[in-house]
């Protein structure tokens, strides 16, 4: 490399590390500023299983995998990260052996870098245009656009700009031999001048060859002031996720999609979180990681729909109020905690000396109930978000204060939160009837201790619900039509708990659970089948955290003898139907055989599973005409959450907006896989005034084809 050439025009170059000193003390002060308020949170593990946050660094940092669920913005933030990766590197190896004097460029491989560095330069201007031509013309509703956003594209854009000037104007005044490797800076040169000999080196410019060399040393340190100055702003900028956003994506929640963190009820003084610092760590540094893409934002049903929800905005307020006032909530905490007064009195202790800080109440000044009650938990916003910012559990914290310390809930919310304490279902209805639905479905009743494969847990739709019976009684036949050995409790089953703890009772979630748990022991079987997501994800992924064995093998701890698997009732008849364990003789037709198949968040989103409802339908014949949001973009039916059990305003519902896409598609009968969706389907439909009796379960078209 020819090294003497970097520094041929610039008097006291050395003197810049004097700025690149100041500017990482700058920076690094702005990083500090930052971690105090990330460590007022609450401990959260996010170390564990490195070999998988590896694996999620390398697809979705260095792959981009995440990034790239959108075309337009995930190839711009390709273009523009891959071209900063390759300049970095470029700046690197000329510090190690222009200023330090360790050769690590040799040849062919200096050639083939300045090459890169060239390609890959234009490729980030081109992206950093399509950044700015996206934010300033096509203008998507998504996007805030503040004052750091110009400033941050403009900055890059500059500093790549005058690094291609300096190229040429060195390649201009000195010569180049190997001009051809760097094919912009060579256009620059031949501008000022430069001309290119046979051999393919570049001679030097002849005249005003003094002009040249005086612009080419004021860019120069413009050029190295401008960098120096934007790497030290980044702490107090947007752009800080350069540095946040991989963080974030390592630092994931590698934990069950569906499972709401553990709470100990019985060691807890407060429950919830109404501050600050009674959110985790992680939950802090989510909301500086936060790009403002918006794209969670586009996916919530609930903002669709018009209501008073943005997730993103929950996290940007969120941060702003951290930033605001977290330094002094900091020094607060540090002060009361040096005390070293019991739970309950630090509580009280917080609550005082943050009453004289005068800071705005986090609920209900920055945060509003209506916001934190819209949300139906369906998990659109984590899922789309490219860095893992995790919304729900900071919302699911609100409403555990709100209903477990002050008793706030909306007033239908509190009457099913009764109903589920007093009578073990959202309806109220007695205990003892949970199994009248065996005196019309022939089903074999288990005694405790009576050994099955299969334990069908019908839920509380399932065994209350007259439309949902339906369902039970579609998915025993198939289940005898197969073969399967299987056997239900009756009404030795109670709620799951799903709709309390998403209400924010999590008290009332753990009693109903431990119930469950309790109960379960009594009998012996190794799977357990269900037609509700609600239920398979409260058995699957949240009963592990109170002693159940989930799909693992032995007794769980605490708990002897109880393990099993837990699966949906439309995976289990693809399996039996892919085995040939179950016939289907007569094939759907006509009207009937046009179906558009609605997937459930709590099996799609949260479990991960498209593919078995679809497969089971294709095999009854159905030909499924999709909607357009569907898969991992499908849209909520609005239920989830315990909305299911909310007043809906008549302007803003959900399920409205559902059912007006599953019409567009023309479809004879629309289908679903969730008790929960069928219900807000049949009222969406007659919201919209359709009175046509279309809808199914995946269990019902399947029973059908029998």
């Amino acid at each position: 490399m020819p090294t003497r050439q970097i520094y041929w025009n610039v008097v006291g170059h050395l003197i810049l590390y004097l700025f690149v000193v100041a500017g990482a003390a700058v920076f690094l002060y702005g990083l500090y500023r930052h971690w105090r308020n990330w460590r007022m949170g609450k401990p959260a593990m996010r170390w564990d299983k490195p070999w998988e946050r590896v694996k999620s660094f390398l697809s979705n940092t260095v792959f981009h995998l995440s990034v790239l669920k959108e075309a337009y913005p995930g190839i711009m933030h390709a273009c523009i990260f891959y071209g900063f990766i390759v300049l970095a590197f470029g700046t690197v190896a000329v510090l190690l052996q222009a200023d330090l004097g360790l050769h690590v460029m040799y040849g062919g491989f200096y050639l083939w870098l300045s090459l890169a560095l060239d390609i890959l330069g234009v490729v980030a201007i081109f992206g950093l245009l399509l950044a700015a031509f996206r934010r300033y013309v096509l203008r998507p509703k998504r996007l805030e656009s503040t004052a750091d956003d110009a400033i941050t594209l403009v900055a890059l854009l500059v500093i790549l700009l005058t690094g291609y000037f300096l190229e040429g104007l060195r390649m201009a005044a000195a010569g180049d031999q190997w001009a051809m490797w760097t094919p912009v800076g060579l256009v620059i040169a031949k501008w000022f001048g430069a001309t290119l000999g046979a051999g393919g080196a570049l001679a030097p410019a002849t005249l005003g060859l003094a002009g040249i060399e005086m612009w080419h040393r004021y860019l120069w340190w413009f050029h190295m002031l401008l960098a120096v100055g934007f790497v030290a702003y980044m702490p107090y900028s947007k752009l800080f996720h350069i540095v946040l956003a991989p963080t974030n994506q390592f630092l994931r929640n590698l934990g069950p999609k569906g499972a709401l963190a553990h709470v100990d009820i019985e060691n807890s003084e407060t429950f919830g979180a109404s501050r600050l610092d009674e959110f985790t760590w992680k939950d802090l540094f989510d909301t500086n990681a936060c790009t403002r893409c918006g794209r969670c934002q586009d996916q919530c049903p609930a903002n669709f729909a018009g209501k008073k929800l943005s997730p993103r905005d929950v996290i940007q307020s969120m941060r702003k109020t951290l930033e605001k006032y977290g330094p002094a909530l900091a020094a607060v905490q540090a002060k009361v905690r040096a005390k070293k007064l019991d739970p309950a009195k630090e509580y009280e202790a917080m609550e005082e000396a943050v009453a004289e800080l005068e800071m705005p109440a986090l609920i209900d000044d920055i945060i509003t109930e209506d916001v934190l009650w819209n949300c139906t938990t369906c998990r659109a916003c984590e899922d789309q978000c490219p860095i893992f910012v995790e919304v729900i559990p900071k919302i699911i914290e609100m409403r555990r204060y709100l209903v477990l310390m002050e008793s706030r809930l909306p007033t239908e919310a509190g009457r099913t939160l009764r109903n589920l304490q007093n009578n073990g279902n959202p309806w109220g209805l007695a205990r003892t009837s949970r199994g009248d639905w065996l005196q019309k479905i022939e089903a074999r009743k288990l005694a405790e201790g009576e050994e099955v494969e299969y334990l069908l847990w019908v839920g509380c739709f399932g065994a209350f619900d007259d439309r949902s019976k339906a369902i039970t009684e579609a998915t025993v036949k198939v289940l005898k039509a197969a073969g399967v050995d299987f056997g239900v409790i009756g009404e030795g089953e109670t709620c799951c708990g799903d709709s309390a703890r998403r209400l924010g009772n999590e008290y009332l979630y753990q009693t109903l659970a431990q119930e469950n748990i309790e109960t379960l022991k009594a009998y012996k079987f190794k799977k357990i089948v269900t037609a509700c997501p609600h239920c398979l994800n409260a058995l699957k992924n949240e009963y592990p955290q109170l002693g159940a064995a989930v799909g693992q093998p032995g007794a769980a701890v605490g708990q002897p003898g109880l393990s099993f698997e837990v699966v949906h009732h439309s995976q289990l008849i693809a399996e039996l139907v892919a085995a040939g364990k179950l016939k289907l003789g007569t094939k759907l037709a006509g009207e009937a055989a046009k179906v558009t198949f609605h997937d459930p968040c709590y099996l799609g989103r949260y479990q991960g599973e498209f593919a078995a409802p679809r497969a089971a339908l294709k095999a009854a014949g159905a030909e499924i005409v999709e909607m357009p949001r569907h898969g991992r973009t499908s849209f909520c039916c609005g239920a989830g959450g315990g909305r299911m059990w909310l007043e809906e305003d008549a302007a803003h519902k959900v399920n409205a907006r559902r059912a007006e896409q599953a019409l567009g598609t023309k479809a004879g009968t629309v289908v679903t896989a969730c008790p929960y969706c069928l219900q807000m389907f049949d009222d969406g439909l007659k919201a919209v005034g359709e009175q046509r009796d279309i809808t199914k379960d995946v269990a019902e078209i399947v029973a059908k084809a029998l």
